[in-house]
């Protein structure tokens, strides 16, 4: 058995399903893991938000993704749509019914009810456009056999739980189409398991499964020692150890999800990473290796961070007590800390600019603390860095927070 995870991007257009189906066309024994179709996570995350605020335009904006995706089903299938009808309007119900009968919901609750309907959509497409062209393959809805926590939007997969479920659907030489990024918890509801994580959700079959491999196509030449996007001299990397791969996970490299690596480490399940538009190209494989690697410096940008500085309103040392306080707020208002540093009377720490629960934060913070902040930073962090890879990054820039490693340097820079 076989994993292949698809993103978004390798499935944005109906002319891009093509390429899936030139990849998949010859395989027998294999597991497609879909994401939802190019931008409409962040439309669903509109929606949600929109539904919560009572907006006057939530049906319009459910209209919207409604329409895009009737016109993206009916191009990509043509005279074929009628496969799928009855299931895909039955999809646009259950949000309608969300939208109308949930608004006080909890955000976090409502957000995976909602949101979770994109990869239910984009994998009902997929299926119906192999079948249409001669790929038989069979539609599971991953909610039935991945079980998780109830740590709505960032939930874990439970394990034990999820085994033998995983085990009796995907039997036999065949080809699975099947959603990532979302679970159901033991009360029968909808989980998602953090942003990009169907990577994720592919890891945990091939764990399960005990697959040969996994594969996640890009549209990137392979892992690049920066993303394209704003980086000019990006190059690919052409291994990577699951150690390495861990690391920069961590450090915010968007290419893969940072939950991926563990679970097909602890089987020593090779991971390639590999452009969907010239799939016989090698991209990059991470794997267990014996010995270390001599990697070029790797550059990592998180941009719209938001630097947060307190102190103690009577300049009492910063000891652990106020620490762990602190970082129980963090954890109570979900907000994760991307770096944090601290002197004798001041803490700080960059964080994801655009958290809901930001002003809640901050509000909370000073009923005990000074407390400062400057938006729209950014925060590069260089693996293997060397002087020239520092001054790339930091040259004609302000920099408000430093660290350095032996093997890795990061700055917030306005």
């Amino acid at each position: 058995m076989k994993i292949y995870k698809f993103g978004g991007a390798s499935i944005k257009t109906p002319e891009a399903l093509k390429n899936i189906l030139n990849i998949v066309s010859n395989e027998t024994s294999l597991v497609i893991v879909v994401s939802a179709i190019d931008k409409t996570t962040n439309h669903l995350e509109a929606l949600v938000n929109s539904c919560i605020a009572c907006d006057e335009n939530t049906e319009n904006t459910l209209q919207k993704i409604k329409d895009f995706h009737l016109h993206f089903a009916k191009d990509a299938l043509q005279n074929n749509f009628h496969l799928i009808e009855e299931s895909f309007n039955a999809i646009f119900n259950s949000l309608k019914n969300l939208i109308n009968k949930t608004r006080k919901s909890s955000y976090d609750i409502l957000y995976d009810k909602v949101v979770s309907h994109g990869e239910l959509l984009s994998s009902l497409i997929l299926s119906a456009y192999l079948y249409a062209n001669n790929v038989n393959n069979n539609l599971i809805d991953i909610r039935d056999v991945i079980v998780t926590d109830s740590n709505y939007r960032d939930a874990k997969i439970l394990w034990k739980e999820s085994s033998q479920p995983v085990k009796e659907v995907f039997n036999g030489n065949s080809i699975f189409v099947t959603q990532g990024f979302i679970g159901r918890n033991k009360k029968g509801l909808n989980t998602t398991l953090g942003r990009e994580g169907s990577d994720y959700t592919a890891s945990a079959l091939a764990f399960l499964l005990d697959a040969k491999d996994v594969t996640i196509w890009k549209d990137v030449p392979g892992i690049m020692n920066a993303d394209p996007n704003w980086c000019s001299f990006a190059e690919k990397i052409e291994y990577l150890s699951f150690r390495e791969a861990i690391e920069l996970a961590f450090y915010g490299a968007k290419i893969i999800h940072p939950k991926t690596i563990k679970p097909i480490e602890n089987k020593n399940i090779p991971l390639y990473v590999k452009p969907f538009n010239a799939p016989k190209e090698k991209g990059t494989t991470i794997t267990k290796l014996d010995y270390s690697l001599d990697l070029m410096p790797v550059y990592i940008l998180k941009e719209n961070q938001t630097l947060l500085s307190v102190s103690p309103k009577d300049f009492s040392f910063f000891v652990e007590e106020n620490i762990s306080k602190l970082f129980a707020l963090f954890t109570k208002y979900r907000i994760k800390v991307n770096i944090t540093q601290n002197s004798a009377i001041s803490f700080s720490a960059s964080i994801d600019g655009n958290n809901r629960n930001f002003g809640d934060l901050v509000k909370d913070l000073k009923k005990e603390y000074i407390v400062r902040y400057n938006t729209g930073l950014d925060f590069v962090t260089i693996r293997y860095y060397n002087n020239d890879s520092i001054k790339k990054m930091t040259e004609d820039r302000k920099i408000l927070l430093e660290q350095r490693s032996r093997k890795t340097a990061r700055f917030v820079l306005s």
